[in-house]
């Protein structure tokens, strides 16, 4: 945990490719320990490896990219890097298809480490690790390093129409893709990873438009309401194990929650304002920077407009779906086997 710190703080603040590149490699091999924290377990296993092997495919891309960009301006500084590649680019010195070459090259791996379609395939499965740890990282941290990146080098990108366009399609497609995905899971910390990935994809939306302020502010206040309805999950699948034991096919599964509102009032509430701020309801934080976003598409296209608002009431039907799931209604379990004897359960 704490080399992940070390790593996310160390690319934030790094000046130059190289070191980004170092780091974001440390972010990728402490993400595969902590997904497969249980390694003995072989989901757990086979899932670390998965996340592994598919964020491998962009980092190659990403190293390949570094040394093109490199090779055009003869510098990794980003300093240095900008001014020098928007030189070439206005005076037309750099040949135009190698330079959209090498920006695609970078792409894949921020829609890899990001969860955007068609690199998402990981991110549900990481939901094996500990939920406390995937609040951290796959939530505030790690997949915010791919919007990060693409953010921080948003100045290349903006002059190669190409790689813009590109940003706003996988932004749009991903938004749909998760929110329609997190509608039909059963498993509360599957539910919150497509949730993540459609609001991932906002921000990958808003970076296209052009507006990377809002998808930064974006990124800030999604991680601080999806921590919190993570911790949130974790009281309520910790109270579940005291019901159905540690079975991961109950204890997380949501059809078999119900009335825990009166057992854990506290995380109820924490649980409420997690959903209530990210569904967008004023005066909480998701609700200042989703109006930002939504106010810029609107500039931007009517069209794609229509697409983000409809998705963003979708989010809001899918997480009071698993609010109301795990927090209404009654118990749905009621008895266990235990030792030969039916034993009437409660949550001390």
């Amino acid at each position: 945990m704490s080399l992940f710190n070390t790593s996310m703080l160390g690319l934030v603040t790094s000046s130059n490719l190289i070191q980004i590149y170092i780091f974001w490699e440390l972010v990728g091999m402490c993400s595969y320990l902590l997904i497969g924290f249980w390694f003995t377990r072989s989901a757990a296993a086979n899932t670390c490896q998965k996340a592994f092997v598919t964020n491998r495919i962009g980092n190659f891309g990403l190293l390949l990219g570094i040394l093109g960009f490199y090779w055009i301006t003869g510098s990794f500084g980003f300093q240095d890097l900008f001014e020098i590649f928007n030189n070439l680019i206005y005076n037309n010195k750099v040949h135009f298809l190698f330079v959209t070459l090498c920006a695609s090259l970078l792409f894949p791996d921020p829609v890899a480490k990001s969860a955007q379609f068609p690199l998402h395939v990981w991110l549900p499965n990481a939901m094996e690790g500990p939920t406390s740890i995937l609040a951290l990282i796959h939530v505030a941290t790690m997949v915010a390093e791919g919007i990060f990146l693409i953010a921080r080098l948003f100045l290349l990108f903006i002059v190669i129409p190409y790689i813009v366009n590109l940003i706003f399609l996988i932004g749009i497609i991903t938004i749909l893709l998760g929110a329609t995905l997190a509608l039909a899971q059963k498993d509360i910390k599957r539910g919150f990873a497509y949730s993540t990935m459609s609001q991932l994809g906002y921000m990958m939306l808003t970076l296209g438009m052009g507006s990377y302020r809002a998808a930064l502010f974006h990124l800030i206040t999604h991680a601080y309401s999806k921590v919190l309805l993570f911790l949130a999950s974790r009281s309520i699948i910790h109270s579940m194990e005291a019901i159905v034991g540690y079975s991961l096919e109950k204890s997380q599964n949501m059809f078999f929650m119900g009335g825990l509102r009166k057992h854990v009032p506290i995380t109820k509430i924490a649980f409420l304002v997690g959903t209530l701020s990210l569904c967008g309801i004023p005066p909480l934080a998701c609700f200042c920077s989703k109006d930002e976003i939504l106010s810029d598409s609107w500039l931007y296209s009517s069209i794609f407009a229509i697409i983000a608002w409809s998705t963003a009431r979708l989010t809001a039907f899918y997480m009071f779906r698993i609010y109301l799931l795990t927090s209404g209604g009654h118990l749905n379990v009621h008895f266990q086997k235990y030792s030969g004897k039916k034993i009437a359960l409660s949550i001390q």
